[in-house]
């Protein structure tokens, strides 16, 4: 496993297992699979409805001495409307069965998103979180999140794959040395992406699948990378990505499709409604 170190030197795997869109039962198995295959790293959040049980396959992965609390870096996220809860880290805390989390999020600029963000940075002062970030930001919202941020992000979360690489916004964090986490990773499903001319070329060079080439340039790129999967040959593969390295010439040539598709497009209107949109365990 390779690691990238955040600004505040904290180390995180560049490889991870991530959990959107992945059942409570299949996630306690994903997670559990994935720790026991050598991942480290566990991405989950409020919204995903399955942090109980990460922190189920977390804590039989430690029960089984698979690995030490210490050694898996967990990441999970604040969803917008608990924002001014105050419970709201705790809450997350108390799913997850742990004591603290190794980088909390707050997950959309939607609702009072500074009073999210000042949960986190107390969070981090408390030692209930390793390090800290937010999620999908962009443009005027960002703007007003780190003009109001004591501590900078340590990490942003957003959309990054060979077709958008999101350069403009990381230019922006140049300054404050803040890393990118990208989802979708593998284009959400897209044949089209995983199915481009160079990743063929270059998994026949490798020997490896083109998913493969696809998940070793993001982690080159120096993007933390999350791919989700239930299933435990496509968690395996996801993970054997590190016994080689692309050239620069290689990695040039995969630039070109930079600029090609995003698949998420934020908009105002669809930001508010997440704000509106409340999890079963509130209230």
């Amino acid at each position: 496993m390779e690691y990238i170190t955040l600004s505040n030197d904290v180390k995180v795997p560049a490889l991870g297992i991530g959990t959107f869109l992945i059942s409570p039962e299949d996630t306690e198995k994903s997670v559990y699979a994935a720790l026991k295959g050598g991942y480290r790293m566990v991405d989950t959040a409020n919204a995903y409805m399955n942090e109980e049980a990460v922190g189920k396959a977390i804590a039989r992965a430690i029960d089984e001495g698979i690995v030490k609390r210490e050694d898996i870096f967990v990441s999970t996220k604040l969803w917008a409307t608990v924002y001014e809860n105050d419970s709201a880290v705790e809450d997350t805390l108390k799913r997850l069965g742990l004591e603290y989390v190794d980088l909390l999020f707050i997950h959309q600029p939607a609702g009072n998103f500074i009073a999210g963000y000042k949960q986190l940075e107390k969070a981090y002062k408390d030692g209930k979180t390793k390090s800290i970030g937010i999620s999908n930001f962009h443009d005027e919202k960002l703007e007003k999140l780190l003009a109001a941020a004591e501590i900078k992000p340590h990490v942003i979360q957003l959309e990054a794959h060979p077709y958008c690489t999101e350069k403009e916004i990381m230019g922006r964090f140049a300054e404050y040395g803040t890393r990118l986490m990208g989802w979708y990773p593998l284009g959400h499903g897209d044949p089209g992406l995983v199915q481009e001319e160079v990743f063929g070329k270059l998994a026949d060079k490798y020997h490896k699948s083109n998913a493969q080439i696809v998940l070793r340039w993001a982690t080159q790129m120096g993007f933390i990378t999350i791919p989700g999967s239930k299933n435990p040959d496509h968690i395996r593969d996801n993970g054997n990505i590190f016994d080689f390295t692309m050239t620069d010439d290689e990695m040039a040539e995969i630039a070109k499709l930079d600029g090609t598709k995003k698949y998420y497009e934020p908009d105002n209107e669809t930001e508010e409604n997440y704000a509106n949109m409340h999890l079963p365990f509130e209230g």
